[in-house]
């Protein structure tokens, strides 16, 4: 038997595929390492978002390469740049997820039982519905590692969240590239998230579930449907990441994001119109090649306009292979303002959100042990609330803890039970 240790980086879809590796190789019986200089074989799974995540893979695999006997590299960076450790003279399987049980153990490919214990991160329960997207955007390479999505039926993503239910799971975190436009291979070209998630939260249990990435084009099509799903569903945490990326029609067309900023506004009036509380998360990216001061500025109009209460802010980073690459960049400085511009208005709204919260009560789900003797908590519409003394409480990852807020940092609030 082997013994492994494995490593993941980036996304959530990404800790699933991880998930599923370390669950056949644990149906076959073998085991995780202290540590990768105690293990037969190190697995890196990668991710490739921007050029300094490229070049953290690299050193991560050289010092791995070092430390292991065998080295068995997959994920984004993998399959988009598998040429790129070779070219970096590291000696390893470069391989698809779905092939890394069998180069980690030599042949030796363990199969997963129909009654296999699905494998939990603590209290949550990582679901990936399907693999790849329907996008095609200028910037990005993960399409290269990922292709077209290859959606599974309804009912087995149903089972295997019945699974992880089972197996004492009380937060589901539903993932995928794009999980608005799951079911668009199966149905015609119209999501069938919204069907999924009501029969998820038809399974037997006290459990939440958060929606992962969703492109506003998968969901705009099934948008009022969608959000009336969530409204039926206390299951389902008022929570949607429905990245936006820029404010302005021209620089999305040149991105070759397939929405237009307007149906971004009708998914978020849809779901203001459905949903008493809830939360927005979206993605700007600052400094594309064509974003001019005006593209720049409808950004920040944007998201003055929303004010989703979690923002990601990247700078544009050309990514070898794809066709913005080719595009003359902006100026590091250029877009070194515009992100700090935009970090900050993101504060100032953020911090908005948590001071409104202050004085409320609210049902919490604790999901995660904290910093000292504290325990991360998500409220209804997803919000991190820190309870501390968890332990004189008597509060552990899945309890349903009723909580006032009694204060807030930027990112997060401050919960006491009641």
């Amino acid at each position: 038997m082997a013994r492994y240790h494995i490593e993941t980086y980036g996304c959530t879809a990404n800790r699933g595929e991880s998930r599923g590796i370390e669950q056949r190789l644990r149906d076959g019986g073998h085991y995780p390492a202290d540590g990768p200089a105690d293990a037969d074989v190190a697995i890196l799974n990668t991710c490739t978002v921007v050029e300094k995540t490229e070049r953290n893979m690299l050193r991560r695999a050289e010092e791995l390469q070092a430390e292991t006997g065998d080295l068995v590299v997959t994920g984004c960076m993998a399959l988009a740049q598998g040429e790129a450790f070779a070219e970096a003279g590291i000696d390893a399987d470069v391989v698809h997820w779905d092939a890394v049980p069998e180069a980690a153990l030599n042949g030796e490919c363990p199969t997963t039982t129909p009654d296999a214990e699905p494998i939990l991160d603590g209290v949550i329960g990582i679901l990936p519905i399907a693999r790849g997207c329907m996008s095609d955007c200028s910037y990005c390479i993960t399409k290269r590692a990922t292709g077209r999505i290859d959606s599974p039926p309804v009912e087995e993503n149903v089972e295997k969240a019945r699974a992880l239910v089972h197996a004492g799971a009380t937060e589901l975190r539903i993932t995928g590239q794009d999980t608005g436009v799951y079911g668009w291979d199966r149905n015609q070209g119209e999501s069938l998230l919204p069907e999924l998630l009501d029969r998820i939260c038809d399974i037997e249990g006290d459990f939440r579930v958060r929606v992962g990435m969703a492109n506003p084009k998968g969901v705009h099509g099934v948008r009022e449907e969608l959000a009336d799903v969530f409204a039926e569903n206390d299951e389902l945490y008022n929570f949607l990441h429905a990245p936006v990326q820029s404010g302005s029609d021209d620089v999305l067309g040149d991105m070759r994001r397939q929405h237009r900023v307007d149906e971004f506004l009708e998914v978020v009036e849809t779901f203001d119109d459905r949903l008493d509380e809830w939360t927005l998360s979206t993605d700007f990216i600052v400094g594309f090649p064509t974003e001019t001061d005006a593209d720049h500025e409808m950004s920040m109009d944007l998201l003055r306009r929303v004010r989703p209460e979690k923002i990601n802010v990247t700078r544009f980073s050309k990514r070898p292979g794809t066709d913005a690459a080719d595009m003359k960049g902006l100026g590091g400085t250029i877009k070194k303002e515009r992100s700090k511009a935009m970090s900050e208005l993101k504060r100032e709204v953020v911090g908005e959100v948590h001071e409104s919260m202050v004085g409320t009560r609210r049902e919490v789900l604790a999901v995660r042990p904290g910093t000292g003797d504290s325990v991360k908590c998500r409220d209804g519409a997803y919000r991190q609330v820190i309870v501390t003394r968890a332990d004189e409480r008597g509060i552990e990852p899945g309890d349903f803890v009723d909580v006032e807020i009694t204060g807030h940092e930027t990112m997060y609030a401050f919960g006491e039970p009641v």
